[in-house]
């Protein structure tokens, strides 16, 4: 009996054949990926069946159907003609190429059909850590235009936002490297802090393989020890090092956080009066470098019980407060011009956030509450309602924040973020909670597509990449 297929439902009752068919040979080159079960399988045996994303071809619909238990994809092309094609392409980066997983299941529709789709294919590749995404892409046979759906990806690995955020963030991961795609040193070290610090909130523990292949891969690279000419970068990469000792209980990863803590020590010079230079060669001692410092040695503190970092913290923190980094406006601005030892430059929201971190774990080691006063100022100046980064509407962003996934400035709003959760959870009041909510909501609302990748405004709909997802996940870490 031929079953005619007009609309697709969503309902089990499109999980019904729509007609017999041998489906056409993939491409040699094509990855066969089994996981609960392999590569083309059959869609009417499908436990479930949810459109995920859909697309005009002419007029037809391209839809991409999502199996999230099994976890497995097809596409179909509805109100089809003879000759039509339809097909799945898989990525396990993020949606940048799709090598081993272009045209899965191409198949022709015949005459007297209304509809026509693939077998279903796996989302993921669990055996070989690869995290992927599908899409349903088509082609007519009477004007030769090709379409495709947004990629999307099952529900697995997302049962909630935060999951769903660190899930796309992996899916940047590159396994063979140990480094996220286009992260680069200290962009990787706060993408892989923040998937750490996922894993420890949501319980998810799918993703904990990234710290020990990031390190064995890294840790003799360069100079060793994550170290390089940059304090700030080997500040990133100390407190993703530390974050990782948390986790596992490792000494290695405590061990190369204490190496980076040193290495840190080493661009202290007595030029304008103390502090760390931010690169060698160069007298400049940014904010950035000198808040890490505090921060990376306050912890180092907390976990060691030994009182050289505790000192090196206070001592950073006398030197700070003394420069004038902190504005007539309340904000922490960019750093200290080696030549004339002023207080210059923008102000970023990395810059507050880190800050308030450092005070916060010296506040801990030290138990002097003042700093948590100061700290707060600090927050405070940066979430108020129409002040410098905090517009009318409640949201967060950088000046001249842009588009770009892929830039520094990208990654900016992490160290904010997790600054407030981090001062918050020093607090009896929990002041931030209601503003980080606020920021969460609106990116998940606005910033986010199917594929859970969010934009670099909370506020809208942009490029999606690395630094972005870094800075979101952090954010939805922080309000999990």
């Amino acid at each position: 009996m031929r079953v005619m297929l007009t609309v697709v439902l969503t309902t089990m009752s499109a999980l019904m054949p729509v007609q017999a068919r041998t489906p056409a040979p993939q491409p040699a080159a094509n990855l066969v990926v089994c996981d609960k079960y392999c590569d083309d399988r059959a869609a009417d045996q499908a436990s479930s069946d949810r459109i995920a994303v859909t697309a005009p071809l002419d007029d037809r619909v391209l839809q991409l159907h999502f199996a999230d238990s099994d976890p497995m994809g097809w596409a179909v092309i509805d109100h089809s003609r003879p000759g039509d094609r339809v097909w799945l392409d898989r990525s396990f980066d993020g949606g940048a190429t799709w090598d081993g997983g272009a045209q899965l299941g191409l198949t022709t529709a015949p005459s007297g059909v209304g509809g026509w789709r693939t077998q279903m294919y796996n989302n993921d590749d669990w055996h070989n850590r690869g995290v992927g995404a599908l899409r349903a892409c088509g082609g007519t046979v009477d004007t030769g235009r090709i379409a495709c759906t947004p990629w999307a990806r099952t529900r697995w690995n997302a049962a909630n936002r935060a999951q769903a955020a660190a899930t796309a963030m992996m899916a940047l991961y590159d396994n063979g490297t140990g480094y996220f795609r286009e992260g680069g040193g200290w962009g990787t070290a706060v993408s892989l802090a923040a998937v750490i610090r996922n894993a420890s909130v949501s319980r998810m523990a799918s993703y904990d393989y990234a710290m020990a292949t990031t390190y064995d891969k890294n840790v003799n690279a360069g100079r060793g020890q994550f170290r390089n000419e940059f304090s700030d970068d080997t500040g990133w990469w100390a407190m993703a090092w530390l974050d990782a000792y948390d986790r596992t209980g490792e000494q290695r990863y405590l061990a190369t956080a204490k190496a980076d803590a040193d290495h840190m020590q080493t661009f202290w010079t007595g030029d304008c009066g103390g502090g760390i230079r931010w690169k060698e060669g160069l007298t400049y001692k940014a904010s950035i470098s000198n808040s890490l410092y505090i921060q990376v040695n306050a912890t180092l503190a907390d976990r060691t019980g030994d009182a050289t970092y505790r000192s090196r913290a206070q001592q950073g923190w006398e030197w700070f407060r003394g420069k004038g980094l902190i504005g007539s406006d309340g904000l922490v601005v960019d750093g200290i011009d080696g030549t004339s030892c002023a207080a210059v430059g923008q102000r970023y929201t990395y810059n507050q956030g880190v800050f308030v971190s450092g005070l916060t774990a010296l506040s801990k080691v030290t138990g002097d509450q003042s700093l948590i006063g100061t700290a707060r100022s600090v927050a405070d100046s940066t979430t108020r309602t129409g002040s410098f980064f905090t517009g009318d509407d409640g949201i967060v962003h950088d000046p001249g924040e842009g588009a770009s996934c892929t830039d520094d400035g990208s990654y900016f709003k992490a160290g904010l973020v997790r600054g407030l959760s981090e001062l918050d959870a020093a607090t009896s009041d929990m002041p931030y909670r209601d503003f980080l909510t606020r920021q969460a909501d609106s990116a998940y609302a606005h910033s986010r597509n199917d594929f859970d990748q969010y934009s670099r405004s909370w506020s809208s709909s942009a490029g999606k990449g690395q630094g972005c997802q870094a800075a979101a996940l952090a954010l939805m870490n922080a309000t999990y």
